[in-house]
This record gives C-alpha cells, structure tokens and sequence, in this order.
C-alpha cells in the first residue's frame, strides 16, 4: 500500500499553495481551479505522496497534532532560508548525532518537519 495525499482544508489556499512551492520545494501536480475548483495537489515528483489543498474556509484547519515531515539535505540552510522568507521555525533538535531537525507552522496551524 502507498500513502496517496494528504488534505488540509484551508482558509488561504494561496498562502498555502506559495508555501508548499517557496518552502518545502513542491511543484503542482494537478490544478482544479482551471476547471472551476478549488482543490490544488502539490508534490515533488509525479507520483510521489501529494498535499492536496482544498479551499474551503468553514472546514479549515484549526487544531494542533498533525505534522509533516520532509528530507532536506542540510538542515541549517533550510532553516535559515525559512527565517529569511518571514517564518518562525523551532530552534534545531538533535536527539543523537545522527538525526537533526526543526519544525515551522505552514499558514494553517500544520506542524511542517524538515528533517
């Protein structure tokens, strides 16, 4: 079995859309809005696990819990470009000299991991 997408419903589908592609480095993979929706799914690579985004104000995310992880290959300049693009991220975590990491919100609450 694969992991096929995860949803957020959002209040701020540009903002969130702009963050998946400036941030975390997703491409769109398949725009509903050119045919009248308003659910974007983003994803590194065709076929790859996609974030769907629907637009749908009154179903936002609201709550605390849910976190995403992505591979980066150096984990300070991804921090620090997080910082220059205006976000907040957690200071670097590294629970043993193997494995570091940080978290940052993306525009809707979601725990978003660069690991």
């Amino acid at each position: 079995m694969k992991m096929v997408h995860v949803t957020i419903y959002t209040g701020c589908l540009e903002d969130s859309i702009k963050f998946y592609e400036d941030i975390v480095g997703l491409n769109i993979q398949n725009d509903l809005r050119k045919l009248g929706g308003n659910i974007v799914f983003l994803a590194k690579d065709k076929g790859d696990t996609q974030v769907e985004l629907i637009d749908e104000p009154e179903k936002a995310y609201r709550g605390a819990g849910i976190s995403m992880g992505f591979h980066v290959d150096d984990v300070e300049a991804k921090r620090e470009e997080v910082i220059e693009k205006g976000f907040n991220p957690t200071p670097i975590i590294a629970p043993n000299p193997h494995v570091k990491f940080f978290f940052v919100e993306d525009p809707n609450g979601v725990t978003v991991q660069f690991i």
